[in-house]
């Protein structure tokens, strides 16, 4: 068996090239009821894709993929975990900045000797902005031997410089490599893996299986043991309705006892949303079926589980560059792409950075509007206040006289926002709880709104 702890790589993404890790609501209006339920949480797509996922205080997203080890009785498992730098407490210590975190890695078993693994790491970044990043900008990978079976994982991540900790664990079967078998299909970033299995393999992996739209290249890493030499293997990447969207053939390099290859599938190949990868030998006639799976996503964030173009344009009808929605709107779905890219790069407030900051500000605004301001079967982000709470933000006093009906039977809402010397009267003449702009209220927003728009 393969000692524990033998590789502990940290991938700090800021030091690594990988590739790109970096009227108003006019459009069409979705159906009522729609809730938006996945967009605060993109964490509930990588539980329902089969992640480790933890939440707050300090958010993590881990996987385990599975190779063959020096024996048949023992099994290679590649564990990855990523988590945002914004999520560590950082500290200055000269010209850069510092965060530390401590990571506990748990395999027990009722058949097995629990096997565990835990490590101290540091992240050093060189400038504050980076300290706020909330993609997955930190990356560690560990590389652990077990026997085959059936095993609880556990996973505790720890902020060494401040009380947070968070802790995940699910059930998962340690598969045994013995005969004709294909590895576990494992999504990376760079390496070039390994040439036989009494080595570890040189690999950068992608513990979330995510691409971001229109930029990069999904790759996938893929071992087969006890094929015959020559067999060649063929991935073929499926959207979420079952579509084949991709494929790509290669010939298996190796001995006929061991081979490896990689996948890759071009930005332009996949479309948003979840995706599947299916990987096949395809040996002569009479030979018996041999494949593999494997989930990814393809998003336009890894903070806000959006995985629908026409989702993403009903969501932005109150963005401020509606000319760039426009563009989205109007681009041939070969050109989506990279028609995104260019509205993500146009709409980026602080181009040093890889998150688009007016648009995580946006989205943060549409998923509390739609928890706060829902009316009646109505989603709060299609309501007037959700409206106004979006392009204009948080009001600096709210009078609320809803409970009190008038004799007109009207219920009313005062909004001020008083640096913009802004005043708006919303009514419920309904008495169903749905509060409309008044009139002159629509009237003098539009105004304001242009004013700060134009400010912009």
């Amino acid at each position: 068996m393969r000692r524990l702890g033998e590789v502990a790589l940290l991938a700090s993404l800021t030091a690594t090239a990988c590739g790109s890790w970096q009227r108003v609501g006019t459009g069409p209006r979705p159906q009522p009821g729609a809730a938006l339920p996945s967009l605060a949480d993109a964490g509930s797509l990588y539980r329902r894709m089969g992640f480790l996922v933890a939440g707050p205080p300090l958010p993590f997203v881990a996987a385990v993929r599975y190779v063959a080890d020096a024996t048949p009785d023992s099994t290679l498992a590649v564990f990855a975990l990523s988590l945002a730098n914004h999520s560590l407490t950082f500290q200055r210590d000269g010209n850069t900045f510092v965060a530390q975190y401590h990571v506990e890695v748990a395999f027990r078993a009722d058949t097995a000797a629990a096997r565990q693994v835990a490590s101290d790491e540091t992240v050093r970044v060189r400038t504050f902005q980076e300290t706020l990043r909330g993609d997955e900008s930190v990356i560690y990978q560990q590389f652990v031997g077990l026997r085959p079976g059936v095993y609880t994982v556990s996973v505790t991540v720890r902020d060494r410089n401040n009380p947070s900790t968070t802790r995940q664990e699910h059930v998962d079967t340690v598969p045994r490599f013995a005969g004709r078998a294909l590895s576990s299909p494992i999504p990376v970033y760079q390496g070039a893996g390994r040439s036989r299995v009494a080595e570890l393999p040189q690999l950068l992996v992608n513990p979330r299986a995510t691409l971001p739209y229109g930029a990069d290249t999904l790759r996938f890493y893929i071992e087969a043991y006890g094929l015959p030499a020559g067999v060649r293997l063929a991935a073929r990447g499926f959207d979420q309705s079952g579509a084949e969207v991709a494929h790509d053939t290669v010939a298996l390099a190796g001995d006929g006892r061991f081979g490896a290859t990689q996948f890759a599938f071009r930005p332009g190949d996949l479309s948003v949303g979840e995706g599947s990868v299916e990987i096949a030998a395809l040996e002569p006639p009479g030979g018996a079926a041999l494949a593999v799976r494997a989930p990814f996503v393809v998003s336009f964030s890894d903070q806000w589980a959006i995985t629908n173009f026409d989702e993403m344009i009903n969501l932005l009808r109150y963005f401020d560059r509606q000319e760039w929605v426009d563009s989205l709107r109007k681009a041939p779905p070969e050109e989506r792409g990279h028609v995104w890219r260019r509205f993500y790069k146009a709409t980026d407030p602080v181009a040093m950075t890889p998150e688009n900051e007016a648009l995580d500000q946006y989205f943060r605004r549409v998923q509390t509007a739609n928890e706060r301001f829902r009316e009646s079967g109505d989603p709060g982000w299609l309501t007037d206040r959700g409206e106004v709470f979006i392009t204009l933000g948080e009001p600096d006093d709210v009078f609320d006289a809803s409970s009190d009906v008038s004799r007109s039977g009207v219920r009313l809402i005062r909004w001020t926002f008083s640096g913009l010397r802004l005043t708006l009267f919303f009514q419920d003449q309904t008495g169903f709880g749905r509060f409309r702009l008044t009139p002159m209220s629509r009237a003098e927003y539009q105004r304001v709104l242009s004013r700060v728009r134009r400010a912009q």
